[in-house]
């Protein structure tokens, strides 16, 4: 077959199929063209989910009869003139590429008016030919019209999905148009019955009332709201509690000026920011706006506009990263348990159980004093006996401390805890994992460990590939107090250990980081050798279950909960304490009915 060149109609078909890949693309285009047009309001009416009929109207700047018949033209747009129009785009379209693309595979009518005009045109354009401009009668703004989509391209109408399927990702769409542009009023309608109706969010309370109506009340009564500034870089929005994550990640969104995209770098960030508080194979939600010059991003990586580039990645990598694992930080038992504390309030000293800076201020490993073996009866009489004096004792402290004060210990397992409105349930092992692992990362940033030189080294057998793995992460095994060599062709030498971790299973713990670092173990939840090492250290030694604990160590485990950052999730994301209401028990029992 020669070489020709393809007609202007093909052409046009071939771009469709980039940019108009189901009807809630055509849905997108129109909508992005009404808010480069300046419109406050928005309606959308559907059909046959999109098939029969989508008309966009807006109350924007409308168009004469001269751009009019521009605006179908290929490449034809006012939002860019030159390069560096390009490199500094702040509009939603620029390519040109959507009018020709919708005429060229349905039947299009645009009325528009301009508001320097008495009435308004028509234009209409049916599988690629353009009719002239006609008077029409219009209010100032533009609608356009689109009809039978793909009633001449047979093959990509067979790909189209069932009526509620593609109303569905219409539906979708415009909420997360909703959500990037929240000062302009949309309604949809879908064969002639209301779908959503949001009024212009101009004023106090009214955005979050928008959000609140698209993510669901439940979204941001579980989520922190992140207002922060990294250089040039404003990010703002919510992000879903660790205890909220789902198992798929269905409630993620990202705003970079106020443009709606999929971004790996962005998707990474927020990976690594809940990295050590989310569980694995959860997922987190959040509403995220990303704010910056608009030179410094690329946004015509793609014809539908979704992806982008960024000129330096690894500085908004880093901003964004920083950020959400600074507000994540926040994820420990606040104060409004039990009323607000003030700052730098004295914990009472009978109830400090002591973590030393540096596993101890001789190296030891902290330790708890174990209740002496006694009968059920008369352990349960002490216990109680003692939990009375504390709730006594504590009586003047009781707004300074948000897990209350410890009653008893369950199975070994459990605290139980007294607040000033219910019970506290404390996940023993991983509420001690994470203050354990909280204090070992500062130390590892500190790079003041305190380690232990065994009289004997330790003999790990491995394989080969797994010592090869461990061997390349020695400088990290030192930073954390390890001194490891290789002894043989399936053998690993441990000489040095963190004092920590004296007297644990380090054959064990050396064992499975090497599984971990070679993968053969599963995709560990941290990322990095030093965190992971970190977060298998932090487990082995924190108290195990049927460790029976007296109530002042048990007392002193929920300051320490209080003051660590992250506390309320262990450091495989599972929660570490939960709370029954005064209420809630009495619904139990059937109180007050």
């Amino acid at each position: 077959m020669p070489i020709r060149v393809l007609s202007p109609n093909l052409i046009d078909q071939i771009a469709a199929g980039e940019v108009i890949e189901r009807p809630a693309s055509v849905v997108k285009e129109l909508i992005e063209n009404a808010f480069d047009a300046g419109a406050r309001r928005i309606e959308i009416d559907i059909e046959r989910a999109g098939l029969g009929l989508i008309r966009v109207r807006d109350d924007g700047c409308g168009l004469d009869a001269a751009d009019l018949m521009l605006a179908v033209e290929r490449h034809a747009t006012s939002k860019i003139a030159t390069l560096d129009d390009l490199e500094g785009i702040a509009s939603f379209g620029f390519r040109g590429e959507a009018l020709p693309s919708i005429g060229s595979v349905a039947r299009l009518r645009l009325v528009s008016r301009s508001r320097d005009l008495e009435q308004g045109n028509e234009l209409k354009v049916e599988g690629g030919v353009r009719s002239g401009a006609l008077p029409a009668a219009h209010p100032t703004g533009t609608s356009v019209e689109v009809r039978d989509l793909f009633y001449n391209v047979p093959a990509r109408r067979r790909f189209v999905r069932s009526e509620s399927t593609e109303f569905g990702h219409i539906l979708r769409q415009v909420e997360r148009l909703a959500l990037s542009e929240p000062a302009v009023a949309l309604r949809l309608r879908h064969n002639g019955r209301e779908i959503l109706d949001l009024p212009a969010a101009d004023e106090p309370g009214a955005f979050e009332r928008r959000v609140d109506r698209i993510l669901g009340a439940e979204f941001r009564s579980q989520a922190l709201a992140i207002e922060a500034t990294s250089g040039p870089l404003r990010l703002s929005g919510w992000l879903g509690l660790p205890t909220a994550a789902r198992a798929q990640a269905d409630l993620q969104f990202w705003f970079v000026n106020a443009r709606a995209v999929r971004d790996r770098v962005l998707a990474n960030a927020v990976r690594l920011g809940y990295r050590d508080v989310m569980y694995h194979g959860r997922h987190p939600s959040y509403l995220l706006y990303l704010t910056l010059d608009p030179r410094q991003v690329d946004v015509n990586a793609h014809p539908t506009k979704l992806e982008l580039r960024f000129r330096d990645s690894r500085a908004v990598h880093d901003g964004v990263f920083r950020s959400i694992e600074r507000t994540l930080a926040a994820t420990k038992p606040a104060p409004s348990l039990a009323g607000a504390a003030p700052d730098g309030a004295p914990m009472p000293a009978s109830s400090a159980l002591r973590f030393d800076a540096a596993y101890g201020a001789a190296g030891a490993a902290p330790r708890f004093d174990v209740l002496p073996d006694a009968r059920p009866d008369y352990a349960y009489a002490r216990s109680s006996f003692r939990a009375a004096q504390a709730l006594a004792a504590a009586e003047s402290h009781d707004e300074q401390r948000p897990l209350g004060v410890a009653i008893a210990q369950l199975h070994g397992l459990y605290i139980l805890a007294q607040s000033r409105d219910g019970l506290i349930l404390v996940d023993t092992h991983a509420a001690h994992e994470r203050v354990i692992y909280e204090q070992l990362k500062s130390l590892y940033q500190a790079g003041a460990p305190a380690s232990q030189l065994l009289l004997e080294p330790l003999s790990v057998a491995a394989g080969e590939h797994e010592i090869e793995a461990l061997l390349a992460e020695s400088a990290e095994f030192e930073r954390v107090g390890f001194q490891i060599e290789r002894h043989g062709p399936e053998r690993l030498a441990v000489r040095r250990v963190p004092a920590l971790l004296a007297g644990s299973d380090i054959v064990g713990l050396i064992a499975q980081l090497g599984r971990e670092l070679t993968g053969e173990a599963g995709t560990h939840h941290l990322d990095g050798a030093a965190h992971r090492i970190l977060g298998s250290m932090a487990c082995r030694a924190a108290i195990r279950g049927q460790r029976s604990l007296s109530l002042g160590e048990m007392d002193a485990l929920l300051r320490q909960m209080e003051q660590t950052e992250r506390a309320s999730q262990c450091n495989h994301g599972r929660p570490t304490w939960m709370r029954l209401s005064l209420r809630e028990i009495d619904q139990l029992f059937l109180r007050g009915r």
